[in-house]
């Protein structure tokens, strides 16, 4: 029996697809498989992923399939699992903030649900017209918001998954209470499938603010904008997100490009082209909201600030989805745009920005930036062309990024590239010292390589 046949017992004739202009939709870095099947349910991925492992046929899981440029390309690729039928809420219970959903689920037909309740997840993450629940977690894409919610693994209660052999298994509980043993679910969070295929997902959900309101200030200079950050950690404020843009990052984001992601009101009140910018979002009653607006004022004159901006209700929207949705729009905005994802306490920032700015133009390539408030920078290099000469640039760029990055206590990789250029760059970063550890990790979950083989750090 070949492996459509096989595939179409388990899910259906309807489910399966195997022609190839379809198959063209799955590609990942330039490779398609010989077939997609759409389960229905965890039995049946769990069969899928078993019959894959008998017959030696690796098998990659997606979703709406917007983040499958992410890591390196599969060492082989057979069987695309579409997990988009698996998109129900399993439980949820408002009372408790706990939520269980199956993967394939819109994370924005699941934020409307939960707003019925006044709650919501704070997933702010790119592609968010799109992505999935499983997407997002897979990915492991973080979102402004962390500065005050953490990120998912701070509220990922528990997992249901099917490993590389065919076994379901469970990790975490359903309710924080329930929370014990170890977190083996979060191993699956940012491992963009190599350990399994995730059929159930729990969270513990938070209230939505009663109300929020946004803050610009410009600056001449990033280091006089990250003052402001510092400055703003150290009082009693409690912002729900900071974030610090590039003139090049602001001029991205109020292009055409912009527009067309992330549509809304013109954002050319908010971003400054010639100046650096901080923007904070505040949530809470008009009481706080007002205090907090106060008080930024009074904190970015003090540290230098040229101009302040207290975004209207019709401005925070779109301004929050144009910096939400920065990475699609710096893709889109390049024929060769090279996304380097820097981690650094929040008092190196400066100077990784400053050791990045240097790389890039040493090279002669465009660049913007984007940093969260919590040490997170997505430096991005934005060539003109895809030629061989604007690739070894841009590879002694990133190399000069990641090395200077690393000397200043901080670990980068390189999320998003032209797929060519892949083999040549190092996309998961320098070599890592617990990649041994995680070696016998994929030996565990998936000893015969059968869930997204080579994607991840080391070709694990």
């Amino acid at each position: 029996m070949t492996a459509p046949s096989r595939l179409a017992s388990i899910s259906g004739p309807s489910h399966v697809v195997s022609e190839s202009p379809e198959l063209g939709a799955y590609e990942i870095c330039g490779k398609r498989p010989a077939a997609v099947v759409r389960p229905g349910s965890s039995e049946e991925v769990a069969e899928i992923v078993k019959f894959a492992a008998t017959e030696k046929l690796a098998v990659v899981p997606s979703g709406a399939r917007t983040k499958l440029s992410m890591g390196l390309a599969p060492r082989q690729y057979d069987v695309a699992l579409d997990m988009t039928r698996l998109d129900r809420v399993v439980a949820y219970d408002p009372a408790d903030l706990t939520l269980g959903v199956e993967p394939g689920i819109p994370l924005q037909r699941l934020a409307a649900v939960l707003a019925e309740h006044k709650q919501w997840l704070p997933l702010a993450v790119p592609y968010m017209e799109r992505t999935t629940v499983g997407g997002t977690i897979a990915s492991g894409v973080d979102t402004p918001l962390r500065r005050m919610y953490g990120t998912a693994r701070d509220y990922v209660l528990g997992m249901e998954f099917v490993t590389g052999q065919g076994v379901t298994a469970k990790s975490g509980g359903r309710v924080v209470k329930n929370v014990t043993g170890y977190d083996m679910h979060k191993l699956m969070i940012g491992a963009l499938g190599t350990l399994g295929v995730m059929t159930k997902i729990n969270f513990r959900t938070f209230p939505l603010p009663v109300d929020t309101r946004g803050f610009v200030a410009s600056f001449a200079s990033a280091e006089r904008a990250l003052e402001l950050r510092h400055v703003i950690a150290h009082s009693p404020l409690r912002p729900q997100a900071v974030e610090i843009l590039s003139s090049g990052a602001a001029r991205i984001l109020r292009g055409d490009v912009a527009a067309r992601i992330a549509p809304g009101p013109s954002a050319s009140e908010v971003f400054s082209k010639v100046h650096w910018t901080l923007a904070a979002d505040f949530s809470g009653n008009e009481k706080v909201l007002d205090r907090c607006e106060r008080d930024l004022r009074q904190m970015g004159e003090k540290c230098g600030g040229e101009s302040f901006v207290v975004l209207s209700p019709d401005q925070m929207l779109p301004a929050a989805s144009r910096k939400r949705e920065f990475i699609p729009i710096a893709l889109a905005s390049s024929p060769a745009a090279t996304i380097v994802k820097m981690g650094v306490l929040p008092t190196r920032m400066n100077e990784v920005l400053a050791s990045a700015a240097r790389a890039a133009e040493t090279n002669s390539l465009p660049w913007a930036a984007i940093a969260r408030g919590v040490g997170v920078i997505y430096f991005t290099l934005l060539p003109k062309d895809r030629s061989d000469e604007t690739r070894l640039r841009v590879i002694q760029a990133t190399d000069q990024i990641l090395f200077e990055c690393a000397g200043l206590g901080g670990n980068a990789t390189i999320p998003w590239s032209p797929a060519e250029w892949k083999s040549s760059l190092k996309v998961w970063g320098l070599e890592r010292g617990d990649l041994d550890l995680m070696r016998k990790l994929k030996t565990l979950f998936d000893p015969s390589g059968t869930v997204s083989p080579g994607r991840f750090v080391g070709g694990l």
